[in-house]
């Protein structure tokens, strides 16, 4: 069994698809042989009691005098890292993220001369331009003895950097089958938002961020109606954006039919997923932002919804276009109009495309099945040697 060092901000009970992904994998790969270096956050201690990993907290919040604002993160992650590599036997350093996990973890594993892996999610290559932040993700990355891309997006994005395809392995991120399944009762939350017998319902869940594209689906409800569908559209989630999503929802006419529900208690979220007809997140970049993958959509298929994504990024790794839903221009409402209106009026087209995506997530994209493609990262297929 392997000995791990993980290096990695985000971590449960952190919020995000990232926190989640780490934690799910990693308590499957070992126990208390793996050491997980993260950010003291609230509702930690509690998190960590009972976890198998052993989990090593380090405040990291950023001290605006400084610059970067990020030294004393850095200092602090490399500090608790090296008493760890002193202290305990470790075989490979796993960093979450590029910067700073990455560079952080690529000083510490040169100096014990242990194997480097870091993540890349494809957002950061994408919106990191900043000169000497370019510069320390291009170093890192292109020292790192494996880089995980999690979708093919990532992978062709890595390899413009000059990342050696040898090197990159392909690894997506997953589910809780268990926890996400279809059959859930749901009958609760469609009466909170008094939903009638012929009404659908559409959600969303994600930052309400532009880039989501929760603007076009807003949209889009008008002409859904226009068409004799009485539609109502939920949205999950936090962000900028709510002003402008909710003013863009009075212009349009449609302020009853959009219910924002800000952040959902975590055992409620897969039944949402039920109440819904299909799940939509038309993505769109925007000045180089982007969705690396979206494990939204697979939480949805795993409930066995189809799904509507933004063409963007690496969503075609989450959504099979035209098996496990449609991929589409996500800048274009009238594009999410006439797909919303193709799911909700064909229902046997529906019923397929949902049957398949469920089959899909069960087989493809279970933790257990991430986990497994992790462990299979063989120690001795990497070298641990390049140069800083």
């Amino acid at each position: 069994m392997k000995n791990i060092l993980v290096i990695s901000e985000l971590f449960i009970p952190t919020k995000g698809g990232t926190a989640v992904w780490f934690d799910e994998v990693y308590r499957r790969l070992g126990d208390k042989n793996i050491h997980i270096v993260t950010a003291q956050v609230d509702g930690a201690e509690a998190h960590d009691a009972n976890h198998p990993n052993s989990i090593h907290r380090v405040n990291l919040k950023r001290v605006p005098w400084l610059r970067p604002e990020s030294l004393a993160m850095y200092v602090k992650l490399l500090t608790k890292c090296l008493r760890l590599l002193m202290t305990h036997r470790i075989d490979v350093v796993h960093a979450g993220r590029v910067l700073p996990e990455g560079l952080v973890g690529l000083l510490v594993a040169r100096l014990f001369r242990k194997p480097l892996i870091v993540y890349a999610h494809g957002e950061e290559i994408t919106t990191w331009r900043q000169s000497g932040k370019f510069k320390a993700m291009c170093y890192t990355y292109l020292r790192s003895d494996r880089v995980i891309a999690n979708s093919r997006f990532t992978e062709k994005e890595l390899l413009k950097l000059g990342v050696r395809p040898e090197k990159i392995l392909l690894i997506s991120p997953g589910v809780d089958i268990d926890r996400f399944r279809p059959g859930l009762d749901c009958i609760d939350l469609k009466n909170r938002l008094r939903l009638g017998e012929d009404q659908k319902l559409v959600l969303s869940v994600g930052r309400l961020t532009r880039r989501k594209g929760f603007d076009r689906v807003i949209e889009s409800l008008q002409c859904l109606r226009d068409q004799g569908l009485e539609v109502h559209y939920a949205i999950i989630g936090i962000g900028e954006d709510r002003e402008y999503l909710e003013s863009l929802a009075k212009t349009h006419a449609v302020s009853d039919r959009v219910h924002f529900l800000g952040h959902v208690p975590t055992r409620e979220l897969p039944r949402w997923y039920n109440a819904c007809d299909l799940f939509v997140m038309p993505n769109r970049e925007i000045d180089g932002d982007t969705e690396g993958f979206g494990m939204v959509f697979l939480e949805a298929a795993a409930c066995a919804k189809p799904a509507i994504a933004g063409m963007a990024g690496g969503t075609g790794d989450a959504v099979e276009h035209e098996v496990t839903g449609f991929r589409i221009d996500g800048s274009a409402s009238q594009e999410v109009a006439v797909n919303l209106l193709r799911l909700l009026k064909d229902n046997e087209l529906a019923q397929s495309i949902s049957k398949k995506a469920l089959d899909r997530t069960r087989n493809h994209f279970s933790w257990d099945v991430v986990a497994e493609k992790t462990s299979e990262i063989r120690i001795n297929e990497v070298c641990g040697t390049d140069q800083l």
